[in-house]
């Protein structure tokens, strides 16, 4: 029932996966819902700038590059592909405007009010909207996470010189030359579009392995794979500043550990070291929240915040910043919010890196697997299986990767499942659901999987667990 002392029973500040599934939820529940979003578009950075338009660059890019690379002609399809690149971008955009209107569409059936504008609270049920003043009864912020600028590095998407995850999609032209400062997930499917497409990438990386947080065998064996396809590498590597004169940029650099500093000129320059929780300007000094080291807001396992009533969820919580991971807490935090209970299981949170092959685990990794076990390797078990093994894989003429299922050695239970393969991101939903009901390594391997399917490999890493794999 409505609290007639508020405006609204909730009000949710921001309109990204969190924000908007928060809304649509809370909706469904019975509460009067607004939800404030300050872009002239729903669904947040993922849905405008982000998961949803890089993947549609993605798409084309691998049509592009299968047409001009001989792979389709390896199969008896012989054609000489030309790049329409800004037909390229309308169907990316147009994959957009489709899906944002659903967005909208979805807010008038479930009776969500939109409060255009940015948010600052002015106290724990009040938050000023643009010119309007709003109060609810429970408040979540769900504000997300924006681009972390690298210090001395002035990044002008406009020029398209040096550009940030926002201008890389957008760029005009193929650059001839460009370099992505950072070896994580954004800037390696960025890369690889643009690397498809015709320019010749290099990626520095500060650490020495690109991926940081995936499991050890799969970043290694990663980097070979994008270096074969012609990204080059330059890991241990820091990047000291990028000046730009004209329409191209130099960067210096200098080995992590310091040493001698060298410089590159290169057309276009992607800066993706990272994302950062948005806290600014939201006015949290007004309601007593302060952020943590990180920027971020804590949360209980329920999702408040030390103030009563106002509650967290996504990119501006601890946690992986992924867009799947907002969306279940938006679904959590609204039951909750509704007197059910709310769970997000955050052991069970799987990562996918949509570059081609697809990179994509759920779980443990390797190393946390043994760490977890007291360093004691004796105690955890791995099976593999590589896809060239793999009877779908080898039809479809995609050799690369394998999959890695790493369990108890003592229980048999699966502690992390780990692969790399052309649909590695739509193959490790099983996992997660084995993972979700405690599954073991025997449970997989026993299960009946359709034949031939890549999800096959993932039976056979299972059985390797074992140590009886059929088919290598």
């Amino acid at each position: 029932m409505a609290d007639h002392s508020y405006d609204y029973d909730v009000l949710i500040i921001g309109a990204g996966p969190g924000g908007y599934v928060a809304a649509i939820r809370a909706a469904q529940l019975g509460l009067k819902t607004a939800c404030a979003e300050s872009r002239d578009a729903l669904g947040g950075t993922c849905l405008n700038v982000g998961c949803i338009p890089s993947k549609a660059m993605l798409h084309a890019s691998e049509y592009f590059d299968a047409a001009s690379n001989g792979t389709m002609s390896e199969m008896g399809v012989d054609v000489t592909p030309k790049l329409n690149l800004s037909k390229m971008h309308d169907q990316r955009i147009d994959a957009v405007d489709g899906l944002t209107k659903g967005v909208a569409f979805l807010f008038k059936k479930n009776k969500v009010d939109w409060k255009k504008g940015r948010a600052a609270f002015q106290d724990a049920h009040t938050v000023k909207v643009g010119d309007e003043t709003v109060t609810a009864k429970d408040i979540v912020i769900a504000t997300g996470s924006s681009v972390t600028p690298l210090p001395g590095v002035d990044v002008d998407n406009a020029k398209g010189v040096v550009v940030d995850s926002t201008g890389a999609l957008e760029l005009p032209s193929v650059p001839k030359t460009m370099v992505i400062i950072g070896g994580g997930v954004i800037g390696l499917e960025l890369g690889s579009v643009w690397r498809r497409l015709g320019a010749q990438v290099t990626c520095i990386e500060y650490l020495d392995e690109i991926l940081p947080g995936l499991d050890g065998d799969v970043r290694k064996e990663s980097r070979k794979i994008f270096k074969k396809q012609g990204i080059d590498f330059k890991l241990s590597t820091k990047v000291t500043g990028v000046s730009v004169k004209g329409k191209k940029a130099t960067l210096t650099m200098e080995p992590a550990e310091g040493g001698e500093e060298e410089t590159m000129t290169v057309d276009c320059v992607l800066v993706s070291i990272g994302r950062k929780p948005n806290t600014d300007g939201l006015g949290l000094d007004a309601i007593g929240l302060e952020t943590n080291k990180r920027g971020q807001i804590e949360t209980d396992h329920d999702f408040r915040t030390d103030v009563d009533n106002v509650w967290a969820i996504g990119d501006v919580v601890p946690g992986p910043m992924l867009a799947h991971k907002a969306e279940d807490e938006g679904i959590a935090v609204a039951e909750n919010i509704a007197g059910q209970t709310g769970i997000v299981n955050h052991d069970v949170i799987p990562n996918v890196v949509y570059t081609l092959p697809e990179i994509a685990g759920v779980g443990l990794t390797t190393e946390q697997a043994i760490e977890k076990a007291g360093g004691d390797k004796t105690k955890v078990r791995i099976g593999k299986f590589p896809m060239m093994a793999n009877s779908r894989a080898k039809t479809n003429h995609e050799p690369d990767g394998f999959v890695k299922i790493i369990a108890d050695a003592e229980t048999d239970r699966v502690l992390g499942v780990w692969a790399i393969a052309n649909v590695a991101g739509t193959m490790i939903a099983e996992a997660g659901i084995a993972m979700e009901f405690g599954a073991t390594s025997e449970d997989i391997a026993y299960t009946c999987h359709a034949h031939p399917t890549h999800s096959e490999a993932i039976k056979e890493a299972a059985m390797a667990v074992q140590g009886k794999p059929i088919h290598v």
